[in-house]
């Protein structure tokens, strides 16, 4: 039997945690720093944060709420959200950040992407790859929190990825994010036949089935947002973790 990797992401804007919904429309749900002390007491092994304020390309990431939630964290931490310099590539790492997440860059800056593998290696170089249908293209790359499309199939923009030595990918259904929906399995399958890199997939979860036929579906890990911050029906806010751990055949 196989442990499936569970992955909780804490969204962050302005130095709040928030929730979205599609990548919309995001919701104060509490202090991120306590978030990730009560993670630390559930025994959560890797953690993802994510920072989408508005302003993160122009500032850059929150080097002071980073450090405060590193020397808290009792896991190893991913980060991504605004990176477009080594300096602050740097930073993240000092902070003790071990992955660092790529969406925007990839894009804009393929040179930093090669770069920051080459000082810190494929394994701590993440290809975050959103994605949601196009009407006649199938599924496509965005950025800028889904307000620009990329050229070219979803497929494509994984491959321009890879060529740049990213050593993960995380995958994110934008469509499926906050929806209790399921993981997006059908794109997943189309990718991890030819993705040689662990994949990561992201938005939709509902349930621990959902987990599983993921992992059965070809990921390496899956990433869950809602399902960890709110207690349904009524998206009252608890941070929650599974009770026990999930495993595969």
């Amino acid at each position: 039997m196989r442990r499936v990797r569970v992955i909780p992401v804490l969204l962050v804007a302005g130095g709040q945690l928030v929730k979205t919904k599609k990548f919309k429309n995001p919701r104060y749900v509490g202090d991120p720093v306590n978030a990730i002390r009560i993670f630390n007491e559930k025994g959560v092994d890797e953690l993802v944060i994510c920072d989408i304020s508005k302003d993160r390309y122009k500032n850059g990431p929150d080097m002071a709420l980073i450090e405060t939630m590193a020397s808290e964290a009792f896991m190893p931490l991913g980060y991504a959200g605004g990176v477009t310099t080594m300096e602050q590539a740097e930073g993240l790492v000092s902070s003790g950040v071990e992955k660092i997440g790529l969406g925007q860059s990839l894009v804009d800056r393929p040179g930093l992407v090669k770069q920051m593998v080459g000082r810190y290696g494929a394994q701590s170089v993440v290809a975050a790859v959103d994605f949601k249908p196009s009407l006649l293209r199938g599924n496509v790359q965005y950025v800028e929190s889904g307000k620009r499309r990329v050229r070219g199939s979803l497929s494509t923009s994984v491959q321009t990825a890879l060529g740049l030595g990213v050593g993960e990918l995380w995958l994110t259904a934008m469509e499926r994010e906050g929806t209790y929906k399921g993981y997006d399995t059908k794109a997943l399958e189309s990718i991890v036949l030819d993705c040689p890199v662990p994949v990561v997939i992201q938005g939709g979860a509902g349930s621990r089935d959902d987990m599983v036929t993921a992992v059965e579906t070809g990921a390496s890990a899956v990433a869950v947002g809602s399902m960890f911050v709110y207690q349904r029906p009524h998206e009252a806010v608890l941070i929650s973790y599974l009770k026990e751990e999930i495993t595969v055949s």
